[in-house]
């Protein structure tokens, strides 16, 4: 272990809460010392992306020297120094023991396991420990209970609608919405044509090397296909406005149009990629927005409104809502399984290696970038594992280890409410599911495909084909009244007995051998 220099209160930073603004920062105070530790319990509770752990150790250690060059006193410690201590309470007493600090403080974390295990220590530490706002979104955590009684179910358009008025966000003097109405979904589902152009994502060069080896010294298991030295997410405030400039002045005018498209061209197509800047608090979610709308607002015949409308509705609305429906409905929300599916994750998660080309791309660019978009997310991994009958647990577990942005407020509600319908209708109105039409419909992957989209039974048939009617058909009971639903039931009805067991017999063989798929 380093020397522990002597303080007079501690400070804990943590992985995620990189952000240069807090208010923490705007003096330095010699009696105060930061502490920033890469640990062993955040490396291991789900088996993590390389690139994740990675980008978040690197992230911590730029933060630190940024703070050092600023004339703060940091304390910033590598799974060297941290390797011998279970968790993150024992370090705590170790170095305010050895620092003789009176006081800690810290901020208040975003997720459930490390506000019970803060606030746990906090009540048997023999010195005071106060728990100090973390500055970064734009509805106040008081804010939540009123905002999401727990006695009903949500919808982030109603929400989204309420936090648009509240911060003045792409609002008329009136009152109205900007260009008349609320939501411009309907203009964000096309498919990306061959004749436009994806420019290059933008990547960075940051190295990684010693960060690699730390984590092979302590035997820490990661997944993906990466073994690159160096890394090309944004580990600092600069590098992430960087990011957020070349979205905004390159990639947003076509945004809108192609943000839910599937392709096989390009692995991040127009979208931003700012989630990890955002998750860590280097960039904040009001800048982000406000650099947006001022940009478009600025020159409105090269930005569509419906492509900065879009970008806005996926901060302002999904990821507050997210974070609200999280801290309203835990922990208990984390048990949720209403379809109570057990069956385990295929293995093909884990390795890329299955013949449905849209499930191989979606995979491999995970295991590739730690990254995929909402719509891979959403309409292919989670919508298989939804009409598989995956353990809500055991999706957790990927989405949570995979994604360089996941961090458990955001991905579990994603996650076993809107991609897997664990939660019986909390966040959605009814599962998101769909057959091989709509990945047809959406991208490029079906025309390559070893697999026939056009059938619905027998050898080569989609997958997701038998499989959404397998689903439907064993949901049926509680499904069928929802009036968004019953058509599809009448549809089903119309087939015939004969078509039926066809697509239910084939359905079941692919269950079967699941893993062969």
């Amino acid at each position: 272990m380093v020397d522990i220099p002597d303080c007079k209160t501690l400070r804990l930073v943590l992985g995620d809460q990189l952000n240069r603004q807090h208010p923490w920062f705007e003096s330095s105070d010699p009696d105060v010392l930061y502490l920033v530790a890469e640990l062993p319990q955040e490396s291991t509770y789900v088996r993590h992306h390389v690139q994740k752990i990675a980008a978040f150790f690197a992230a911590m250690q730029a933060f630190a020297s940024d703070l050092e060059e600023r004339g703060h006193r940091v304390l910033h410690l590598t799974l060297d120094e941290t390797a011998e201590f279970d968790d993150l309470p024992g370090l705590l007493d170790f170095i305010t023991e050895q620092a003789g600090a009176e006081q800690v403080e810290y901020q208040r974390p975003d997720e459930y396991r490390l506000v019970k295990q803060l606030s746990t220590w906090a009540r048997q530490a023999e010195l005071t420990v106060t728990c100090c706002r973390s500055h970064h979104f734009l509805l106040p955590f008081a804010d939540i209970e009123q905002a999401f009684p727990d006695d009903k179910s949500q919808r982030m358009e109603h929400f989204y609608r309420r936090m648009r008025r509240r911060f003045d966000i792409l609002m008329e003097k009136d009152g109205k919405p900007a260009g008349g109405q609320w939501n411009f979904d309907p203009e964000n589902r096309k498919r990306l044509p061959d004749d436009v152009e994806v420019p290059d994502a933008l990547v960075f060069d940051n190295p990684i090397k010693p960060i690699l080896q730390r984590l092979g010294d302590h035997g820490i298991k990661t997944l993906g296909h990466s073994d690159a030295e160096s890394l090309p997410w944004p580990i600092d405030r600069r590098q992430s406005l960087q990011l957020l400039d070349y979205f905004v002045d390159c990639l947003l005018p076509r945004f809108g149009d192609y943000q839910d498209a599937l392709s096989g061209r390009h692995w991040a197509l127009f979208h931003s990629r700012l989630s990890f800047s955002l998750n860590t608090k280097m960039l904040s979610p009001e800048e982000v927005i406000r650099r947006a709308t001022d940009a478009w607002g600025d020159d409105p015949d090269s930005i569509p409104l419906s492509s900065v409308e879009g970008f806005v509705r996926q901060i302002l609305g999904w990821r507050e809502f997210m974070r609200g429906i999280y801290w309203s409905r835990m922990p208990g929300y984390a048990a949720l399984n209403q379809l109570e599916h057990e069956r385990p994750l295929p293995e093909f998660y884990w390795t890329g290696e299955t013949r449905m080309n849209c499930m191989s791309q979606a995979i491999n660019q995970s295991l590739d970038h730690a990254y995929a978009h909402h719509i891979q997310r959403l309409m292919v991994t989670g919508n298989f594992a939804l009409l598989a009958g995956v353990d809500p647990d055991r999706v957790d577990q990927w989405y949570l280890g995979i994604y360089i942005d996941a961090i458990e407020w955001v991905e579990m509600p994603n996650t076993r409410g809107m991609s897997q319908f664990a939660d019986g209708g909390i966040i959605a109105s009814k599962p998101y599911v769909s057959s091989g039409n709509y990945i047809k419909r959406m991208g490029d992957h079906c025309k390559s495909c070893h697999y026939k989209v056009s059938a619905r039974s027998g050898d080569r048939s989609c997958p997701f084909n038998s499989l959404y009617w397998h689903f439907m058909q064993r949901h049926r009971d509680w499904q069928e009244s929802n009036a968004r639903v019953g058509m599809i039931y009448r549809n089903w009805d119309r087939m015939g007995s004969s078509r039926q067991n066809a697509i239910l017999q084939t359905a079941d063989d692919y269950l079967q051998n699941i893993d062969s798929l």
